[in-house]
């Protein structure tokens, strides 16, 4: 099947990315909501390339380009899904070269992202593509509600 990797820039492109994004962010349960999320990150330097297939989005990765005195200059990667009926068929490994090459032509000096450690099948898949575990990433809500 061919696919067309595109960058989703507008409200309804966003609008046509949460069905699939929800299988990645299951705790995402209003469209609108997402799309205003997705709409001040953009403002911030998210960007969200999709892969179309026969008229629907079957892959993701939201990315941002950053810098910090730890990688320099960097992307980093938050959000990266397939839909499940194509999950091992390349579409997972094309969407991070396609970031990747990205950041190497902007002279990024680093390719960062992280996996829960839940997560051992996420983890092999990223080993398989060069990336390396190089450190624990620690957390701690701020609100009542996400204090578990």
């Amino acid at each position: 099947m061919p696919y067309t990797f595109q960058h989703l820039e507008s409200e309804g492109a966003f609008q046509a990315s949460f069905d699939l994004m929800r299988v990645l962010r299951p705790h995402l349960t209003d469209p609108a909501s997402y799309v205003a999320q997705l709409v001040r990150q953009t403002e911030q330097g998210y960007r969200l390339l999709a892969v179309w297939g026969r008229e629907r989005i079957v892959g993701l990765v939201g990315y941002r380009k950053l810098e910090n005195l730890l990688y320099g200059r960097f992307v980093y990667v938050d959000d990266l899904v397939v839909a499940p009926d194509l999950q091992g068929s390349g579409l997972g490994a094309r969407l991070l070269t396609a970031v990747r090459d990205e950041a190497v032509q902007e002279g990024c000096d680093h390719f960062v992202l992280d996996t829960g450690l839940h997560m051992p099948l996420a983890q092999r898949f990223y080993f398989r593509q060069g990336l390396l575990a190089r450190g624990m990433h620690f957390t701690q809500g701020l609100r009542a509600e996400s204090r578990v």
